[in-house]
């Protein structure tokens, strides 16, 4: 890592934090496109989703660095916490990690995977990073800061360009899940009169969204913290929105309530600068 990098991101700040970030989301991500383009096994968890090495050899990479660089501050990881390892105590500043959000899309030789890291602060995403490393796109965000990184085939920037998100105008585009569409999520779209649908994997929905490429992403089927607090961190500091379906902002740090498993997500609709015009 580099030295100043180091020290500053040792005081918490948030710009350094974000550099390490995408440090540590490029390394993982050189990794994880090295498995997708050997090839590896497929194994599945306790809930029956899907793991590789790629998953678990980019979790590493984060954690030793995140580790070794802001040792104060706790991490919830995907992996880890599938294996039963969490922190006692996430205290009100902690960082969750998706070392392969759309392992789904991984399996099935799709592009729309990445890695994600995000800092939350008093269940608020502030800083976020969201690789995707086929197409060499980097989403970095933090308070006051969007901003879309292009990488070469050998991972050295090429660009930086700053994002904001967009005041919607009709038709909205709308983004969905390919893997995980509901009929809630069917019907949400029927509700927006000639809505643009746009199908894409992982937390790039987020990114589109903070990019000015769509305007809306309704998630109502089960996600968990570590997937979408990335992206969603990108999205905030583009200048949208992630609420739960009654209006209240989405909050990380969820834990220890009944009938509740930790670090779940209710369902939630993420925004753009959007007035929505519905339509029954």
């Amino acid at each position: 890592m580099k030295t100043s990098t180091t020290i500053a991101a040792a005081a918490s700040d948030d710009s350094a934090i974000l550099a390490l970030f995408e440090e540590l989301a490029i390394a993982a991500g050189k990794v994880v496109l090295d498995v997708f383009h050997t090839g590896c096994a497929v194994d599945h968890k306790q809930d029956l989703s899907p793991v590789t090495a790629a998953d678990r050899d980019s979790e590493v990479i984060i954690l030793a660095g995140l580790r070794q660089h802001l040792p104060h501050i706790p991490c919830v990881a995907e992996e880890e916490s599938a294996a039963g390892i969490c922190p006692t105590d996430i205290g009100d500043t902690f960082i969750l990690i998706d070392p392969l959000d759309g392992t789904k899309e991984f399996v099935n030789r799709n592009s729309d995977f990445t890695v994600n890291i995000a800092l939350v602060r008093n269940g608020v995403p502030v800083v976020g990073a969201v690789f995707a490393p086929i197409s060499g796109k980097l989403y970095l965000g933090r308070p006051g800061l969007a901003e879309l990184v292009m990488l070469d085939d050998g991972f050295a920037v090429v660009s930086r360009r700053r994002i904001a998100a967009r005041k919607g105008f009709e038709p909205l585009t709308i983004v969905a899940s390919r893997s995980h569409r509901t009929p809630e999520t069917d019907d949400f779209i029927l509700g927006h009169k000639n809505a643009e649908i746009v199908s894409v994997g992982s937390s790039l929905k987020f990114c589109l969204i903070a990019a000015a490429e769509a305007d809306l992403y309704p998630r109502f089927g089960p996600t968990m913290e570590w997937d979408t607090a990335a992206g969603d961190a990108v999205l905030r500091a583009a200048g949208g929105s992630t609420q739960t379906v009654d209006g209240k902002p989405l909050t990380y740090g969820k834990r220890g309530h009944a009938g509740e498993k930790d670090f779940a997500n209710p369902a939630f609709i993420s925004r753009g600068l959007v007035v929505e015009a519905v339509t029954g």
